[in-house]
């Protein structure tokens, strides 16, 4: 605790300081009392208090659903897709743009690829259905023109987790770049300059330079991504999700979803939501030790 001529001195700073301690204790402290919902069969007319008490129930209820197996490998699938196909993406583009030397050039071509990440899932699921769909599909029009059959990209299972993917990059690269952008910047630029004398060539500057520097914020959003491998875009796959697809669509979130809004089962949405917490937390503890065992900084 601050002593109070600390508190004089930077008052202006705790003054600032309070809406953020506000949310959080608002919208993050403060629910976790929710969390008990999980050890009880909540029963909405008796309250919290008043439902009864079933420990660990819940949980092993959600273990032994028939879909338990299927929820892990989509999850696991889809997120480990966006490890390895998304995450060097914005670190890529954000390479190639801090090579861009014409600003005017530069700065237009950041604020196009900036410009998804602010279009809700609707408008890109609705996109994606005007390319690709079987009926109005600006692709499928196409093949048809030049004597093809239908395909129905939407509604085949092998190609699901590609179009996940594909919308995921196309939509936050742009915005995911802008921190390696600024740890970019952050490199000292005599060591350029001290190569360029030395003869290097721009891929030497690149591999010897740009990505030594990068590598502290790799680390450390790789350690984050960790932290959300079980999180996947709710609202992405239920605008793309249909019977189809109906085995490689559905995940955690989804399951939550079902039992804690559409059935009313609250007490088994917050299980899940405790099971991909605890296991989110051992992926980012684990993966801390190891990449402080390898010589990085970690996160804590």
């Amino acid at each position: 605790m601050p002593n109070r001529k600390n508190l004089h001195k930077y008052r202006y700073m705790y003054l600032l300081a309070i809406p953020g301690v506000l949310y959080f204790a608002v919208f993050k402290i403060a629910p976790l009392w929710g969390l008990s919902l999980a050890f009880v069969d909540y029963n909405s007319f008796k309250g919290l208090l008043g439902s009864e008490f079933v420990g660990f129930a819940n949980f092993l209820k959600f273990f032994r659903n028939n879909n338990f197996w299927l929820m892990i490998r989509n999850t696991v699938v889809i997120s480990l897709m966006n490890l390895i196909f998304f995450f060097p993406a914005p670190i890529m583009l954000a390479i190639l743009l801090n090579e861009i030397k014409g600003e005017r050039f530069k700065k237009v071509t950041q604020t196009i690829v900036y410009l998804p990440h602010f279009l809700s899932w609707v408008v890109i699921a609705g996109i994606t259905f005007f390319i690709f769909s079987s009926d109005v599909g600006l692709v499928n029009k196409m093949i048809l023109a030049n004597g093809g059959d239908v395909i129905g990209f939407l509604s085949n299972p092998k190609l699901f987790w590609w179009f996940l993917l594909g919308q995921t990059t196309w939509k936050e690269i742009g915005w995911q770049s802008i921190i390696f952008l600024a740890a970019i910047t952050q490199i000292d630029i005599s060591l350029y300059e001290a190569a360029e004398v030395d003869g290097a060539t721009r891929l030497q500057k690149l591999r010897y330079i740009t990505l030594p520097g990068l590598m502290p914020t790799v680390v450390t959003m790789f350690i984050i991504r960790l932290g959300t491998v079980f999180d996947v875009s709710l609202d992405q796959i239920l605008m793309m999700k249909n019977s189809f697809v109906a085995d490689v669509a559905e995940v955690f979130d989804t399951y939550a979803y079902t039992q804690g809004i559409m059935q009313g089962n609250l007490s088994m949405g917050v299980t899940v939501g405790i099971f991909k917490g605890v296991v989110c937390m051992i992926l980012v503890v684990t993966a801390n030790k190891v990449i402080t065992a390898m010589g990085y900084d970690g996160i804590y």
